[in-house]
């Protein structure tokens, strides 16, 4: 049975979840300033992925008979100095995330809840894919530095990307 402790931290990392997708949003919305259709795409597509990983968190509260509680959802930056600048900081963020999903994890095992934990191993997994596909964007635009060619390059690759939600196995 899931403690009244561990509802309040599942809480607030759905809460966190929907802070996030407002953070991408934001995001987005600069990469639309700078006219880069591709970028803004990436973030408009994490933020779908952030908003599924909120409701998640809603749905297994439900599950589990918790009760879901709602904060405010606080006010994301809206200014970059650069898309390095944007993805950098994106990094910082899916840091911060990870932190949060590994704290979790060592409450639900401190608490032997096993099915808080075989909940949390699949947002474990999600973590180390948004990190290594962050880190590899940075590492594309350190490269580019300020070959508009290759931006544009980059650009145009970022606007494939679709988010279409996993189904369970």
């Amino acid at each position: 049975m899931i403690s009244e402790r561990l509802f309040n931290e599942l809480n607030k990392q759905m809460n966190y979840e929907f802070y996030s997708s407002h953070v991408y949003l934001a995001l987005a919305g600069y990469c639309a300033s700078q006219d880069l259709d591709g970028f803004t795409n990436f973030f408009t597509v994490q933020a779908e992925e952030e908003k599924f990983h909120a409701m998640k968190f809603f749905n297994f509260i439900k599950e589990m008979d918790g009760r879901i509680n709602f904060e405010s959802i606080g006010e994301p930056r809206n200014e970059y100095d650069s898309v390095l600048d944007a993805f950098n900081v994106t990094l910082e963020h899916e840091k911060s995330v990870t932190d949060r999903i590994y704290n979790l994890m060592d409450i639900a095992t401190e608490e032997r809840e096993h099915a808080t934990i075989s909940f949390l191993k699949w947002f474990i997994d999600e973590q180390v894919e948004e990190m290594s596909t962050v880190g590899n964007i940075i590492k594309k635009l350190q490269r580019i530095e300020n070959d508009p060619h290759a931006l544009y390059t980059l650009d145009s690759e970022l606007a494939t990307r679709t988010f279409v939600p996993p189904v369970a196995p």
